[in-house]
């Protein structure tokens, strides 16, 4: 991963700014043949695009993708497929005030820093309206995943203190706070509203999870499958740690307990515990892939915030403009857009150096 590019196969490229004529992905090393018509991509992108609820940003993009290469007929062909989406309701005036400070919580700063230059129109390419066009990548990879046996879904697991007792997947896209839990869900929403009343924002945990996954993905030292999930998730910019199974909570346990027993059944090699979230050795054991993370509150809130102008003096701002009270939301299809692409890359790598085991696989 560097720069804008991720991925070693299947390599995804992203572009554009939050208030610039468009954005978008440039996918390269999808392979051909695999019927790819647009509905698929426009179905994810519309899971992700603002102004649906009332805790999600007002800001009404449509988020109508454009498939410009790569699909001939209904299919790939094998060589790079390029999608746009146009922005069309940014409203640059709000961010006039902002352009000579920098807002507590954003990659302003930094960005100065390293480029010696930004764009203060909504933080520019540090925004999260970037996050599109990795949904619109993400979607070609749940395809290649799909023709593999693939699939994956996340959902919010926690907003705040309020957490999902229950799991019950077709709750996820019924409620505005994609929970799978439908009681909780009401309790994050009330939670959000209130946070949003008084001019704040709220954090959570939002939980990924890979069904389908064969053994065998993953290179064992720097290309561990975990690290490469770690890091696609780590690249969005509210995310501020990852789990991969029991994470952090592997801390606490002796090694009796946290290791997961490996038994044979039904002709397969099986660890129904999993706590080890579906990777051992950096590489996939073919029990459900498992990771969560960590979303930091949204940083423009409406309260009084402590900061510095370009030029070093102190000031105080309050952010206005069209802002999502809690990113956990729309961070659902972003994150398994990450884990999708990390995934495809990985199966087409095994692929290269273990085709037989990938004809097994699809035979079963």
């Amino acid at each position: 991963m560097r720069g804008s590019t991720i991925g070693t196969l299947f390599r995804v490229t992203t572009f554009g700014e939050s208030h610039g004529p468009a954005i978008g992905a440039v996918i390269d090393g999808c392979p051909p043949g695999i019927e790819l018509k647009g509905v698929e991509i426009q179905d994810e992108l519309d899971r992700r695009r603002p102004g649906q609820t009332d805790i999600s940003s007002p800001r009404r993009e449509m988020d109508q993708c454009e498939l410009l290469s790569g699909v001939f007929r209904g299919k790939t062909t094998g060589t790079p497929i390029a999608i746009v989406i146009r922005n069309m309701d940014s409203n640059s005036k709000a961010y006039d005030a902002l352009e000579e400070v920098y807002r507590p919580g954003h990659a302003d700063y930094t960005y100065e820093a390293r480029y010696g230059i930004r764009d203060h129109r909504g933080g520019g390419r540090s925004s999260g309206r970037e996050t599109a066009a990795r949904v619109a990548a993400g979607a070609v990879a749940k395809v290649v995943l799909r023709a593999a046996g693939i699939n994956v879904f996340a959902h919010t697991l926690c907003i705040g203190e309020v957490c999902a007792r229950e799991f019950d997947r077709e709750q996820i896209d019924l409620n505005p706070v994609r929970c799978a839990d439908a009681r909780a869900a009401v309790k994050m929403a009330k939670a959000i509203l209130k946070a949003q009343e008084k001019g704040d924002s709220m954090g959570g945990i939002v939980e990924v999870v890979a069904v389908g996954a064969p053994p065998g993905l993953g290179d064992p030292v720097f290309g561990k499958l975990d690290a490469d999930i770690a890091g696609a998730l780590m690249s969005i910019g509210a995310v501020k740690g990852v789990e991969i199974g029991l994470g952090f909570g592997a801390a606490g346990l002796k090694g009796s307990e946290m290791n997961d027993p490996i038994i044979r059944e039904k002709g397969r090699i099986r660890m129904p515990s999993n706590r080890a979230g579906g990777i051992l050795g950096g590489i996939s054991t073919g029990e459900d892939i498992i990771a969560r993370i960590a979303v930091k509150p949204t940083p423009s809130v409406g309260k009084p915030q402590k900061t510095l102008t370009r030029k070093k003096s102190s000031t105080t701002i309050k952010i206005t403009g069209r802002h999502d009270p809690c990113i956990c939301p729309r961070i659902v299809p972003v994150a398994e857009a990450m884990v999708a692409c990390v995934l495809a890359d990985h199966l087409l790598r095994l692929c290269a150096i273990r085709p037989d085991h990938f004809d097994n696989f699809r035979a079963k």
